[in-house]
């Protein structure tokens, strides 16, 4: 059975940063795409960043140059560094895996191109 488990939320001041995790156990993603997303309240979960089988990355315009996502396949987990965090960054942050191998593409920036999710992880930036 496929699991995500992110960690690494928590409250942080405007300007602050965070490290999010997410380790998958069950099978090996090491040839499919990871992503996250993130859902503040009243909003619909939206596109963080992925990455992709060989590493290549895709970011939403609201992070670059602020976050930066990675993998490390021999631990089958993914990370997500975020700094310089806004107040608008507050939001359940979740790690998604797509089930299909060496996948590309703008199927990754949305959430119906990933099958497998994880429970989340909150993050709250006061201004």
């Amino acid at each position: 059975q496929v699991q995500l488990v992110e960690s690494g939320g928590g409250l942080v001041q405007a300007g602050g940063s965070l490290r999010l995790s997410c380790v998958a156990s069950g099978r090996s993603f090491s040839s499919h795409a990871m992503g996250w997303f993130r859902q503040a309240p009243g909003k619909e979960r939206e596109f963080v960043a992925a990455i992709t089988w060989s590493g290549g990355t895709y970011y939403a315009d609201s992070v670059k140059g602020r976050f930066t996502i990675s993998r490390d396949n021999a631990k089958n987990t993914v990370y997500l560094q975020m700094n310089s965090l806004k107040p608008e960054d507050t939001a359940v942050y979740y790690c998604a895996a797509d089930a299909l191998r060496r996948r590309t593409g703008v199927f990754l920036l949305s959430p119906s191109g990933y099958n497998y999710w994880g429970q989340g992880t909150p993050a709250t930036v006061s201004s």
